[in-house]
């Protein structure tokens, strides 16, 4: 079933944080500020170790002279919705038409002139180019048959390759470099693979310029010749192979007229069968007439377990972690007489399946907000399963493995994972001493081999990759992949608790330069949504700014599953308030530690975490030096008029009920903007591609500040082959890095880091 979690992820239309923060082989975008007037700091923001002392302090005025682009048109589209009043000054906007376009480039452009004029920046590129070059980065291993199967971003490459390792040695099977250099130099990126049971192939999703719009080719793992492909609208990706390997599974997006709503892009997917021959024929959907019952904005997806005498058809219903589930005889999947037995409903809170011949293994919140497993056989009904892990009040478990040998549990303790494994036939449960104390980034298992391969990291430790031999109860090390020029010993880290309003503590993770003194220039980064937890995973995108003598912290706000479903819940609908009220919190408590100041305090976020960096900010204007804003949702009035919005709708809700418009409204930064406020340095961020955020959102939100009055700096960063910043290339992110570094530095004060110009 392991299968099947690609899918549930990349339905999710607003999951995932950033490249910055996390996966560094994906995200881009950012944007540039000018100061009070123009460009002035404090002398609380004195220079460290990046600045020079100069007597001038902060910026001299020279910003001033640039010319800045008008501002944004204001045209106002007056609503009421039960009762309450909603100006939206920017409506327009979201037709993403040429004048909008070319304002948002007008506005990207006068972003890079001044982020250009900041004369250090291009010595810093090439810093942390070099630096990004020094790491051989691996993800996704897998393994079956004769062959491991993975992407690698060689030391040097800008991009991720799919590579596969046999008795033949290792060699890349999708170049993607060769792909871009045929194109033009158009940036393109593999958005998923699956490989076949038997290890002979492989199916590759490649989408263009962050589009994340992939389409599907399958390649011969032997000699890398394509054997079927491409075939179009493949965005959620593969999810099974048949056990025979001849048949692959995957979700595919229905055809949309060019006039079509952009909240119709994802309605209406199917699950298709495709046998690399012919065209793929779709066997589930909600426009299909047979099959489960869906609904428009369920996507079904097949996932099905080698030797297991039953595949599933799964409902993912948007954002929602919970499943809906069927049960059919997996010999007979493709047949659309088969009939589907109903096994699980979403209030049975299953979010994970896996399957081991014909045990059924079931991850569930269910009167168990730290989560329990259980274990059912394929025939029974779900009422007939057993609790094989009970829920523990301080471990949460957030992934299940079947092995041969066993069932792997991927728990953590707050930031932190701890393995565990029940033996074949046994309920004994044992704990698996990992290599160091990190987080398990990635799994594999494969229930017809024993042990687990798992990518392990932590703040501070570079990732890597292990297998678990259970015969001989130890790991080994996958030799793959690059470590680069990272010294943990550089760093101290401390595991903290702030107290919130309410009272709750709230984890706060923070790495230090060792032996550093006095108030530090700090950037605290946090999320809060879907349950997603901001985890102990090294990044090479906050090493590059601890490397560059930046505190960086990690707020683990409510709305994430950093203490399980309750956790969640507490940052969502009605509670969303405890998200950003969680980041101040977290930022007062840094502050009163001494650990940093007013004048040196950033907060990084984006994507949903768009919506803590904005509400903390209109909250608490005076908290912050500055607010990076990456690719945000900091209009959730209007969010599910877009692509992903349909999707989103289980995680934010929707204006059509009374409820829903209030705790929208609460989540939207555009109508907290209030006039006359002076708002920290602020730079937004889009990528002109973006399909999870539409970039008409951060267009709005930078004229908003910008209209508002602020003297601080507003700016708009435009990457124009960009998306989300999933498929962005290394240099890509490494210059969102660069120009992020210099904007912190420039807004603390650093007399170096002026913009001249």
């Amino acid at each position: 079933m392991r299968d099947a979690r690609f899918a549930l992820i990349a339905v999710g239309l607003l999951v995932g944080s950033l490249a910055w923060a996390t996966a560094d082989n994906t995200q881009a975008t950012d944007s540039t500020p000018t100061a009070d007037s123009t460009g002035a700091a404090d002398s609380t923001g004195a220079a460290d170790s990046k600045g020079a002392a100069d007597s001038k302090g902060a910026a001299d005025g020279k910003t001033a002279a640039l010319k800045k682009p008008a501002a944004a048109p204001v045209k106002p589209v007056v609503e009421t919705l039960f009762g309450r009043k909603i100006t939206d000054n920017y409506r327009y906007m979201e037709a993403l038409d040429p004048a909008t376009i070319e304002w948002m480039k007008s506005q990207g452009a006068y972003t890079r002139s001044v982020l250009d004029s900041i004369k250090p920046l291009a010595d810093l590129k090439t810093e942390i180019a070099k630096f990004s070059a020094s790491f051989g980065l691996i993800q996704g291993y897998v393994h079956f048959g004769t062959r491991g199967f993975y992407e690698e971003r060689a030391p040097g490459s800008d991009n991720f390759d799919l590579m596969v390792t046999d008795g033949a040695g290792i060699r890349k099977l999708v170049d993607v470099a060769a792909l871009r250099a045929a194109n033009g130099g158009k940036p393109f990126a593999i958005n998923y693979f699956l490989a076949s049971p038997d290890g002979n192939k492989v199916a590759v999703g490649i989408s263009e310029g962050g589009s994340e719009d992939a389409s599907i080719t399958v390649y011969d793992a032997a000699s890398g010749a394509k054997v079927g492909g491409p075939i179009d609208r493949a965005q959620f990706g593969a999810t099974s192979w048949s056990d025979d390997s001849k048949l692959l599974y995957f979700v595919r997006l229905q055809k949309t007229a060019a006039n079509a709503p952009a909240s119709d892009k994802y309605l209406n997917a199917t699950a298709d069968a495709w046998d690399l021959r012919s065209e793929p024929v779709a066997i589930l959907g909600a426009s299909l007439g047979h099959g489960p019952a869906l609904t428009p904005v369920e996507a079904p997806a097949i996932a099905i377990s080698v030797g297991a005498p039953v595949a599933a058809a799964l409902s993912i219903n948007g954002v929602q972690n919970e499943l809906a589930m069927w049960l059919a005889p997996a010999a007979r999947v493709s047949d659309p007489k088969v009939t589907w037995t109903k096994f699980l409903t979403r209030e049975d809170e299953i979010t994970n399946v896996d399957m081991r011949g014909a045990e059924i293994f079931l991850l569930s919140h269910k009167d168990a907000p730290t989560f329990k497993v259980l274990t059912v056989h394929a025939g029974q009904p779900l009422t007939s399963a057993a609790t094989l892990v009970p829920a523990q009040a301080d471990r949460v478990i957030e992934g299940i493995h079947a092995a041969a040998d066993a069932l792997y549990l991927l728990a953590r303790h707050g930031a932190y994972s701890q393995l565990l494994r029940i033996p074949a036939g046994s309920t004994s449960i044992e704990e698996v001493q990992l290599p160091f104390r990190g987080h398990i980034d990635e799994a594999f298992t494969d229930p017809r081999t024993p042990g687990i391969t798992l990518d392990l990291s932590s703040f501070t430790t570079l990732p890597t990759l292990f297998v678990y031999q259970p015969a001989a109860k130890a790991f080994s090390q996958l030799k793959i992949g690059a470590n680069g020029d990272f010294a943990a010993s550089d760093y101290s880290l401390s595991d903290l608790r702030a107290k919130a309003a309410d009272g709750t503590l709230v984890p706060l993770s923070l790495v230090q330069p060792k032996n550093a003194k006095g108030a530090q220039i700090t950037i605290i980064e946090a999320y809060g949504s879907y349950g997603i937890s901001e985890v102990a995973d090294f990044s090479i995108r906050r090493a590059a700014a601890m490397r560059q003598g930046i505190t960086y912290g990690v707020c683990h706000v409510r709305g994430g599953g950093e203490l399980g479903e309750q956790w969640r819940l507490g940052g969502k609908d009605a509670n969303k308030h405890n998200t950003w009220g969680d980041l101040i919190a977290c930022s007062e408590y840094l502050i009163a530690r001494g650990v940093t100041t007013p004048a040196k305090l950033f907060i990084l976020g984006g994507s949903a975490g768009g919506i803590t960096m904005g509400r903390s900010m209109t909250e608490r204007p005076d908290l912050f030096a500055g607010v990076l804003d990456l690719v945000p949702a900091a209009n959730p009035l209007r969010s599910e008029f877009t692509a992903g919005g349909p999707a989103n709708i289980p995680e934010f809700g929707s204006i059509t009920t009374a409820q829903g418009l209030s705790n929208l409204y609460e989540m939207d930064t555009i109508q907290h903007i209030k006039k006359g406020t002076q708002y920290p340095a602020v730079m937004v961020t889009t990528g002109l591609n973006d399909p999870r955020v539409a970039p008409w959102e951060p267009a709005k939100l930078a004229a908003a500040l910008q209209a508002s009055g602020t003297t601080k700096p507003v700016l708009l960063r435009i990457d124009e082959e960009a998306g989300h910043g999933i498929g962005s290339t290394k240099t890509q992110g490494d210059e969102l890095g660069a120009d992020t570094i210099a904007f912190v530095f420039w807004r603390a004060g650093l007399p170096d880091w002026q913009p001249t110009r």
